[in-house]
């Protein structure tokens, strides 16, 4: 997903990780590898709990529907609401753990799964979980899927393709139902093709099960083949569901208005109960009034602004925790498109100084000296106060798949310039260029990055110029979008935690970011393929080490360096720790509600 700010994750595009071929609680070998059986079901805990979690945020929360959860406001309400089949364990990114799921096996090399159903469940409004449920929910998920939802993650797996029955007509009733079906209570997925993240997939809470039965009483579609065609690519933001919600998690919704969202403890969960009765979530668009609630101790977590506000003005306070160099789960690079359409960024079109040729940056050594005038270590000090490191990949160094023994891109100002001495048969150096850069208005980080490559670049050759253009973000990525960006910020969150979320979208030729770069190379491709393929982890790490050192010399981006995570919270709130955060939750504690406590 395109990152835009935290509270938004399609908002970005899309991620992955190494492979969840599982470690997890799974074994694996050519015919079928089950889970081991989770035993942390426990309702029979006689403390009742107590106190109320106050959070203050700045955004709202757009939808309370899973099949269309796509934004971290949402997700860490649906995450709480609803459970998943399995979910991370601990603070793992590679290891998942049973949930709604006690087992599973997975079968003909990795195109076939069986899931054992957890017994004794209910949802919230007291009808048990059951398969049909879970059977629902994916066929559902497969029907309305949009681009604006997770869902085309999961239809590509399942179906083979990331569009709905609208925009591909090979996506047939037929196929939704063999790709998800019951055997009795055992849920049955059949893949096309085997997908190394697919498990990942289904710990998204985009993949929570809904009640079937309350989905359909309320006015949802009924799951039936008469009116599929109908339910394909719906909006169902603002759905009965979202209005409505009903769950297994360990809260459930008491209210949501325009302001605020309220939940309370679900009394017949069926694992551990919460020790926390009441959560609520304040829309609270003023970071002072923020700020002062959370200095006062009326709220428990509030969204404060980032490092710098934490450290300038939360830092020591009494009655306030830190918990910082959070794991960095999300990509930075300045893009560079070798084939720019239209003119508003190449200024006269010609190597003449006063702008640059459409196919600027498909000279490898004009990227090559980008790369080295980026002064990587004065953007760690300056934007992140010293917090970080250099990447060589836009790939998270937390991710399974990225090796940290390749060296990252050096700032190198004399490299850099024999670089730009060779681009074009030496044209460049002895006429210079004008090339137009933009960042998101507002973004400070963006801003301070382009402005140390535009000194650099211009201290290198008087006749060099850099100009920086502050856009609006819907002029941004419409503009990627259509190629017609030279160089732009580009991130990205991810969505599921596999490395090929991340690697597909920024390197493949097919790719998401392909637009804002414009760049092919049949041996990234046939790489990428491969890794996308195979379930076998040691040899898609050794892909992505291929892949992560060719792409240093092909120098498609400038590489941002990882950004580790700080966090402000009252100190009489326990349960937060590096050891129990887990960056793939939307709550920003990196735990479920369930997990947390007050003293």
């Amino acid at each position: 997903m395109t990152l835009l700010k935290p509270s938004s994750r399609r908002a970005l595009s899309a991620i992955a990780l190494t492979t969840l071929t599982l470690s997890l609680a799974a074994c694996k070998n050519d015919t079928a590898s089950t889970a081991t059986t989770d035993t942390t079901s426990d309702s029979s805990s006689s403390v009742e709990p107590t106190g109320v979690l106050v959070i203050q945020e700045s955004a709202d929360v757009p939808t309370l529907d899973p099949g269309t959860t796509y934004d971290t406001a949402s997700g860490q309400v649906v995450e709480n609401l609803y459970e998943t089949l399995v979910t991370y364990k601990g603070n793992s990114l590679s290891e998942l753990k049973p949930l709604l799921a006690t087992e599973w096996q997975e079968d003909n090399g990795g195109t076939g799964y069986r899931f054992t159903l957890r017994d004794g469940v209910k949802f919230h409004t007291g009808n048990p979980f059951e398969c049909k449920d879970a059977e629902y929910t994916f066929r559902r998920n497969l029907v309305t899927n949009t681009s604006d939802s997770g869902n085309w993650f999961l239809s590509e797996s399942l179906l083979g393709t990331q569009s709905n029955a609208n925009d591909d007509k090979g996506v047939t009733w037929a196929k939704i139902t063999d790709a998800v079906k019951c055997d009795g209570q055992t849920l049955v997925f059949k893949l096309p093709k085997a997908d190394p993240a697919f498990l990942a997939k289904l710990a998204y809470i985009g993949q929570g099960i809904v009640d079937s039965e309350h989905a359909k009483k309320i006015g949802e579609w009924d799951g039936t083949e008469a009116t599929w065609k109908a339910a394909v690519g719906k909006d169902i933001t603002g759905s009965p569901l979202s209005q409505d919600p009903s769950g297994t998690g360990a809260y459930k919704l008491l209210d949501k208005t325009a302001t605020a969202v309220t939940a309370t403890a679900f009394p017949d969960y069926w694992g551990q109960k919460p020790s926390i009765k009441d959560v609520i979530l304040q829309k609270i668009p003023e970071q002072a009034a923020r700020l002062q609630a959370f200095e006062k101790g009326d709220a428990d977590i509030v969204e404060t602004g980032g490092r710098s506000i934490i450290e300038a003005q939360l830092t020591d306070k009494p009655g306030i925790a830190i918990l910082d160099d959070l794991p960095s789960t999300s990509a930075f690079g300045i893009s560079m498109n070798q084939k720019i359409s239209g003119k508003g960024a190449i200024g006269s079109g010609k190597l003449d100084g006063q702008g640059i040729p459409a196919n600027f940056f498909s000279d490898a050594d004009v990227r090559r000296g980008f790369v080295a005038a980026f002064n990587t270590p004065q953007y760690i000090e300056d934007v992140q106060k010293g917090k970080g490191e250099a990447l060589n990949f836009l790939l998270p160094e937390t991710f399974p798949g990225y090796d940290p023994s390749i060296e990252a891109a050096a700032y190198d100002i004399d490299a850099a310039t024999e670089y730009f001495k060779k681009a074009w048969d030496g044209q460049v150096w002895s006429k210079g260029f004008t090339v137009n850069v933009s960042y998101r208005a507002g973004a400070a980080a963006a801003q301070t990055g382009m402005e140390i490559l535009k000194k650099n670049i211009e201290t290198i050759n008087p006749k060099f110029r850099v100009n920086i253009v502050a856009k609006e973000w819907s002029q941004i990525i419409k503009g990627s979008n259509q190629g017609s960006e030279a160089m732009v910020m580009t991130g990205w969150a991810p969505d599921y935690a596999d490395a090929d979320n991340f690697v597909y979208t920024f390197y493949d030729s097919k790719g998401y970011y392909n637009p804002r770069i414009n760049a092919k190379d049949e041996q990234i491709d046939t790489w990428i393929g491969e890794a996308r393929s195979i379930t076998d982890t040691d040899k898609r790490n050794v892909l992505y080490a291929d892949i992560a050192k060719r792409a240093i010399d092909q120098a498609w981006y400038i590489n941002m360096p990882n950004q580790p995570g700080v966090l402000a919270y009252r100190d009489n709130l326990k349960g937060i720790s590096l050891e129990t955060f887990n960056p793939m939750l939307s709550f920003t504690t990196g735990t479920y509600w369930k997990d947390l406590s007050k003293s």
